[in-house]
């Protein structure tokens, strides 16, 4: 690998990333060491870019996966021709490496590296994981919420000093993946990408109260028609499932065919 393929980023906050919340992504990991193997080999053969961060996620290198040794427990990844990186590579105690095979997102934590060599040339060498995150995710129908029968979020907001702030707030758009929250510039400020908002309870109107812990995604700026500023905040349901997921897709059915009756005369 030329030496501009493998470099090191810094962070200037540390990343959130599914594999460090197993509890929540339950459904998306794998563990048997048949499947795990396969994944890993996949990557080997379509020569897939690999971001291993360290540090506690505040810095990163781009990799690959070079062999998978499955009776040898073992895999390689390939080092970088900087020395000085290598060295903090390998003091790190452990990795997380995150990759995407066919727009699924790949991700799996390694121990302690150690130095090796694959065809003559430098190497890093790990065991391989004992799990791995394939977070392969159907396309969800996203619904504008009603303006004359609004949803609401309320929910709780931790700071970083370990305080609690509650959020009451509108929710501009659902789906069975997460909701748009509409959040004044303030309360924006205080929901970075990676912030939690637990004990979230929803009310959906003539179908009941959803409880649900929510992750800020992304941001961004947008504006009322009278001009009023306010911030459009992207988050994703944290482990949403069974009975909690089957009233919410309840409700969507009904509000989008309510929504097109009304538009084809019918109501």
């Amino acid at each position: 690998m030329e030496e501009t393929d493998s470099q090191i980023l810094a962070e200037q906050q540390p990343i959130h990333l599914e594999i460090e919340r197993p509890e929540d992504y339950a459904r998306f990991l794998l563990q048997s060491k048949v499947e795990i193997v396969a994944v890993l080999r996949s990557l080997v053969q379509r020569r897939s870019l690999v971001s291993a961060y360290f540090d506690e996620g505040r810095s990163f290198i781009l990799t690959s996966v070079l062999q998978v040794d499955a009776a040898a427990d073992q895999l390689l990844i390939d080092s970088g021709r900087d020395e000085a990186i290598n060295r903090q590579v390998l003091l790190a105690e452990r990795l997380f490496l995150v990759s995407t095979l066919d727009k699924v997102k790949i991700q799996f934590s390694l121990g302690r590296l150690s130095q090796t060599h694959n065809g003559g040339l430098p190497a890093f060498a790990a065991a391989l994981p004992d799990q791995l995150l394939r977070l392969q995710r159907r396309e969800y129908f996203r619904l504008t919420t009603p303006v004359t029968k609004p949803v609401r979020l309320v929910a709780t907001l931790r700071r970083a000093d370990g305080s609690a702030l509650p959020v009451d707030t509108s929710i501009l758009d659902i789906s069975g993946g997460g909701v748009g929250l509409m959040a004044t510039p303030s309360l924006a400020t205080l929901l970075p990408r990676g912030q939690r908002l637990d004990d979230g309870r929803i009310s959906l109107p003539d179908e009941g109260l959803l409880s649900a812990n929510l992750l800020v995604c992304n941001k961004g700026e947008e504006a009322t028609r009278g001009g009023a500023r306010y911030f459009r905040v992207g988050c994703e349901f944290i482990g949403l499932a069974g009975a909690r997921m089957n009233m919410l897709q309840r409700y969507i059915t009904r509000i989008e065919r309510e929504r097109k009756a009304r538009l084809s005369g019918m109501a």
